[in-house]
């Protein structure tokens, strides 16, 4: 399978409300199309990913078959990117601790 993300353009965490599942959206840049931003929903459970062209769903474009990607193709390398954001997340909060005079 070839690395269709080229770029990851930002990651953000949200939590859902009070009770729902929390997820992380990523805004990425596709290489299998030329200037392609696409917005995956990624859940915190295997194999609950949604991929969605950015462009199209800026012209309200949200029907299945003509905004709908495979999720599976994608859920690897986005959950990669998850992880070291994360890490370099929790990186800086140590660093920052320890600037401060508290404890990593």
């Amino acid at each position: 399978m070839t690395q269709r993300i080229q770029n990851i353009v930002e990651i953000a965490r949200h939590r859902n409300g009070i009770c729902g599942a929390p997820f992380h959206v990523v805004l990425f840049n596709d290489s299998e199309l030329t200037h392609s931003y696409k917005l995956g929903i990624v859940f915190d459970s295997p194999h609950h990913v949604a991929i969605l062209d950015f462009e199209r769903l800026v012209r309200s474009n949200i029907a299945f078959g003509e905004n709908s990607y495979r999720g599976d193709v994608y859920e690897a390398p986005l959950r990669a990117a998850i992880a070291k954001r994360m890490q370099q997340l929790e990186s800086n909060h140590q660093n920052s601790e320890i600037r401060e005079g508290g404890k990593p």
